[in-house]
């Protein structure tokens, strides 16, 4: 009996000492002691399968939570997951689906700080689907729409605002890559009004484009395109012509606006992109066509230094892979700088067409809204003259002559010029310039006033001309093949 006790004594202490070593926490569902919650559970599962590309049993499991657990405080990373995990598949239709996801996310909770992330997300997804700008450019249309949403809707999240209009950059890059192009396809067929209106809309939305300079060369050469054809159309005599000529008068002042215009465009490059490749033939340009070439000032040329410094060369090498490439080369997009966000109104080539023609004909820009039309006949009746009356007296009198009328005694009339007419009262205060042998002091200095010599140095060695020095030490060595764009 005894040695019956002792044993279950033993067996009892070999009990008590596994429990009290055993370090495994109690699971019990029913009295969740010291158990996980289960939509955490549930959380952390699918986050595991995220890390090992599992994105099918990832989905399940955030959609399991979804459903069982609509109240949980992960519902709304977990809806947030689930884009991100058809964002890691990769693929059209999944990047499709993923974009989707996020629009519900920001639909559900829009005042989350993950709304935000979700807008860049479907943003870079038209990222990673642009194409080369000879290519289609729906994607980076789209791209470029919902970077400008990101940077415009969640302004005080600095950290993505400042990767989206880097994005932008880029896009914007390609995209005044494509209407480049464009341009220059319409000058080569001689199509001047086409290509001034595909450069000029693409130069006042893109002006931190690489290749801008180029694009306002071009603008010029379409004008002087433009005045060399006016030059050669046969002039009208003055009982008529043939078909398609112009009075000598609508020549001059049609060549004369093109001058006006090319002129602006030459002195652009100058003073906006003074170290770009264009500067020196723009110069040239400008004495052919006996114009003043402007001069650019320090701030202009600090500004287009710093963003010609932030551009990469892919060099040799990249240019071989480029070309081989699906997706655009944007090493060439600016670091610096502010992108366009809101886009300016685009002009067309009808308008182009119109101005030309109101130039030679001497009428200013949108002259057809302010030309009034004097119609005189026989008998018109003068300005402020009543309407006729049936009644009027016969005789050789106009029937519109003015009426005549008795005076009234008691209209009051100016006094004449010998009556008694105000004089200055001597105890008037004047001042002392108007006093004889009083001094004028000087006006007290204002307190906010800035006084000679007394200027902000920054603000006014940025804006002094640029020296010869400063322009010199700028330039980079010139591109090839920049000369042969002359198709006149």
């Amino acid at each position: 009996m005894s040695r019956r006790n002792s044993l279950i004594f033993a067996v009892g202490i070999v009990l008590a000492l596994t429990v009290a070593c055993s370090n495994k926490k109690s699971v019990n569902p029913l009295g969740n002691v010291a158990s996980k919650q289960p939509d955490k559970v549930l959380f952390d599962k699918a986050m595991e399968a995220m890390k090992r590309n599992r994105f099918d049993v990832a989905r399940m499991t955030l959609q399991t939570l979804i459903n069982t657990y609509p109240d949980s405080e992960f519902i709304a990373r977990a809806k947030l997951a689930v884009g991100d995990s058809w964002y890691a598949e990769g693929g059209t239709a999944s990047l499709a689906q993923a974009e989707q996801e996020y629009r519900d996310f920001q639909t559900f909770f829009p005042n989350m700080p993950e709304a935000a992330e979700a807008q860049l997300k479907i943003a870079n997804i038209q990222y990673q689907q642009m194409e080369k700008a000879d290519r289609d450019y729906t994607h980076a249309k789209r791209a470029e729409d919902e970077y400008r949403n990101l940077i415009m809707q969640y302004p005080d999240n600095a950290k993505l605002v400042a990767e989206g209009k880097q994005r932008l950059l880029e896009v914007q890059e390609v995209l005044a890559e494509r209407e480049f192009d464009i341009g220059r396809f319409y000058y080569l067929k001689m199509s001047y009004p086409a290509s001034i209106a595909r450069l000029q809309s693409m130069v006042d939305k893109y002006p931190l484009y690489s290749r801008a300079d180029e694009a306002l060369y071009l603008l010029g050469q379409n004008y002087e395109g433009q005045i060399a054809r006016i030059r050669s159309a046969p002039t009208c005599a003055p009982t008529g012509g043939p078909q398609g000529c112009a009075g000598e008068l609508f020549k001059a002042n049609a060549i004369a606006e093109a001058t006006r215009k090319a002129s602006e465009k030459y002195s652009q490059i100058i003073t906006r992109y003074p170290i770009m490749d264009r500067v020196d033939d723009a110069k040239k340009r400008l004495a052919a066509l006996h114009q003043p070439i402007p001069r650019p000032t320090k701030a202009d040329v600090a500004r287009n230094r710093a963003e010609d410094a932030s551009r990469k060369d892919a060099g040799t090498f990249g240019h071989l892979v480029a070309a081989f490439a699906k997706h655009p080369d944007v090493a060439q997009a600016t670091k610096v700088g502010e992108p366009q966000l809101v886009d300016p109104t685009p002009i067309a080539a009808n308008e182009v067409v119109r101005s030309t023609l109101q130039a030679g004909i001497g009428m200013p820009a949108g002259g057809e809204k302010s030309v009034g039309v004097e119609v005189v006949g026989k008998g018109a009746p003068a300005a402020n003259d009543p309407a006729p009356r049936s009644d009027a007296p016969a005789g050789n009198a106009s029937p519109f002559a003015r009426p005549t009328t008795t005076p009234d005694a008691n209209e009051l009339k100016p006094a004449a010029a010998d009556s008694n007419e105000l004089k200055p009262d001597p105890n008037e205060l004047k001042p002392a310039a108007d006093v004889p042998g009083e001094a004028v002091l000087p006006p007290p200095p204002q307190v906010n006033e800035i006084q000679p010599g007394q200027g902000n140095s920054a603000v006014s060695s940025s804006s002094e001309p640029a020296s010869d020095k400063d322009l010199s030490s700028s330039k980079k060595k010139k591109k090839k093949g920049l000369k042969r764009i002359v198709p006149f």
